[in-house]
């Protein structure tokens, strides 16, 4: 199966809770994204989940196509409603982290080759505050996506985004092992899409 490559999934989380969750996160400190090629200004993370024993906080926030072990990290501790969207999802959930968009900041286009569903690996993005300046492109399409959605991208696809507010964007973004319950998932949303 082929999917698009872009689709809404059929959840919706309270964007009130996630942005209480966001806030409660106000004293962590955000890593910047260690390639930095890919970007100008601030794009940083915070992370949710990571590889087993990772104690560096690059190494928390990289997402490691050969890790075979994760875990929750203490910041999740505060986050009820952002656990909560990771527990929704009945698959293997690797890497989880909260990406930050700063207002101004830019990410260049790319294409992050290992990420796929077709090939086993789906990046879900779930808007948690975001602006309407910001923009997000797929294959040089827009996706807009709101707080409390969860998105399915094909970002092995060529993706680029750029955030024109004043306010900054943060998206909760899970790397998950796709099974026979989230290839039904990316069916369903496919289906709806195509109505």
């Amino acid at each position: 199966m082929i999917w698009p490559d872009r689709l809404r999934l059929p959840f919706r989380f309270e964007a009130e809770r996630l942005r209480r969750d966001l806030d409660a996160l106000a004293g962590a400190e955000w890593t910047a994204h260690f390639v930095s090629q890919n970007y100008e200004g601030d794009w940083s993370a915070i992370p949710l989940r990571g590889v087993a024993g990772a104690r560096h906080p690059i190494q928390m926030i990289f997402s490691d196509p050969s890790a075979t072990a994760f875990e929750d990290t203490p910041f999740l501790v505060h986050c009820p409603a952002l656990r909560q969207v990771i527990e929704a999802f009945q698959c293997e959930v690797q890497s989880t982290r909260l990406m930050r968009l700063a207002a101004g900041s830019i990410i260049k286009e790319h294409s992050d080759h290992d990420l796929s569903a077709e090939d086993g690996m789906a990046r879900i993005h779930v808007p948690v505050v975001t602006n309407p300046e910001v923009t997000f492109e797929v294959n040089r399409r827009p996706v807009v996506m709101a707080p409390g959605e969860a998105w399915y991208l094909r970002l092995s696809d060529p993706h680029r985004a750029a955030n024109a507010g004043s306010t900054d964007r943060v998206h909760l973004v899970l790397d998950m092992v796709v099974n026979n319950w989230l290839r039904g998932v990316l069916d369903e949303a496919a289906a709806m899409q195509a109505a």
